[in-house]
């Protein structure tokens, strides 16, 4: 029998932390996420002459001395430095750092879908230099792991510490386990959350060959979730950190509530390794795990925050399953895919999402998809295309899918003291 909202302990937000495209902190992303803002742009971290990739979601103006000595950036690759200037941000904000408590039952969950981008690079030494040209660092700087054990060490988190790898679900899959986590009794606190940086010329140029990416060389017209003329994502990049803690722990402190995490729904389509199966099973049981488990109906989903990739396939498919799971409610939901704005993060996509989707119900605002011009007889659902709404909505939900079959779902509550 599967556990529902009523058999555990509840699991709040006390504490965010974001840097994306649209900027270095919670606060700039919710604010670009009001103004409709796009943080994507001709693609500068490398020469694109020779490639049909012409522009991404980068994080823009980030100067790691800023935030780390020079010796630590040699330590740190930039999805461990995205890592940590998020999650000091979600420490910061939840004021744990001014609090005593049980660092034992503080715990790490956070993941990254490719990890160390720094080892492109190492690979270039190595074919000029031998062995003996590879940095000691390489290992230290690129293993996946590495993120979740640097914020462990600057948290001092003394539990658990657990990195997940689902590719483009690895966020929400690392928010889903944390719930779990505080749920269950294991750990009071969970830092969630995942990091990526992966615009370099390698993944960027795996992708662009199994024709995932736009070819666009117009950033409005880029990435273009639900449109018809979508023709693949945009590669972004950052962090988002997530500080989840058992509600009686919270209060006892004196926190401020973001929200709650009510459900978890996970499944795989064991299908294929990058494309959905198209009979929607998984993807749909996905959604109504996580509906079971937090004892609503769909009709209860005021807000969901699609995977929305701007591909093809995937938009197509993703607005089935939202068919099937709202049925003939589905015009009364609002959905948009904000990587219209920030591109896809990748592994740290969800990780984004979930805040975007806490900003919902805590803000009562629904941020739009933007570059919402040519409707799709394949995407038939309102996708809030090119201006937010106000609206108060007191569940959001929060979508992420990702290769391999992963499918991952996250429900948020309005907290309401």
């Amino acid at each position: 029998m599967r556990r529902t909202v009523k058999d555990g302990r509840r699991v709040v937000v006390t504490g965010m932390g974001a840097i994306t495209p649209l900027g270095h902190r919670v606060e700039e992303l919710r604010c670009g996420l009001r103004e409709g803002r796009s943080g994507i742009a001709p693609l500068t971290r490398f020469d694109t002459k020779e490639s049909s990739i012409k522009v991404a979601a980068e994080v823009k103006d980030f100067e790691p001395t800023d935030h780390f000595t020079k010796m630590q950036v040699m330590k740190l690759d930039p999805f461990s430095q995205y890592a940590l200037v998020a999650s000091r941000e979600a420490y910061a904000d939840s004021g744990l750092a001014d609090v005593s408590f049980d660092r034992g039952r503080f715990s790490v969950i956070f993941g990254s879908g490719v990890g160390g981008g720094t080892i492109g690079p190492e690979y270039s030494r190595y074919e000029s230099a031998g062995t003996k040209g590879v940095s000691s660092m390489t290992i230290p700087t690129n293993l996946v792991n590495m993120a979740a054990a640097n914020v462990a060490m600057a948290v001092q988190a003394h539990g658990s510490c657990t990195p997940i790898v689902t590719a483009c679900a690895t966020g929400s899959d690392c928010i889903g386990r944390g719930f779990q986590d505080v749920r269950d009794g294991y750990s009071d606190v969970v830092l969630a959350g995942a990091a990526e940086a992966s615009i370099t010329p390698v993944i960027i140029g795996g992708f662009a060959a199994i024709k995932a990416l736009s070819e666009s060389q117009d950033p409005a017209r880029a990435s273009i979730p639900f449109d018809r003329e979508r023709n693949g994502y945009v590669m972004g990049e950052g962090a988002g950190s997530l500080i989840l803690e058992e509600l009686d722990h919270a209060l006892a402190r004196g926190a401020t509530i973001h929200a709650e995490v009510v459900a978890y729904g996970s499944t795989c389509d064991a299908y294929n390794l990058t494309a959905p199966d198209p009979k929607l099973t998984q993807g749909v049981r996905a959604i109504r795990l996580a509906l079971e488990e937090a004892d609503l109906r769909p009709v209860n989903i005021g807000y969901v925050n699609a995977h929305g990739t701007s591909t093809k396939m995937n938009d197509a498919y993703e607005t089935r399953i939202m068919r099937e799971v709202f049925g003939a409610d589905h015009p009364d939901v609002l959905i948009s895919s904000t990587k219209s704005m920030t591109g896809h993060l990748m592994g740290a996509a969800g990780a984004v999402e979930g805040i975007i989707s806490i900003l919902t119900v805590r803000d009562g605002y629904i941020p739009p998809t933007i570059g919402y011009r040519e409707p799709d007889e394949d995407c038939d659902l309102n996708y809030t295309p090119n201006v937010g709404v106000e609206r108060s909505v007191e569940y959001a939900m929060s979508n992420s899918l990702g290769f391999g079959g992963h499918n991952s779902v996250l429900i948020f509550k309005r907290w309401a003291s």
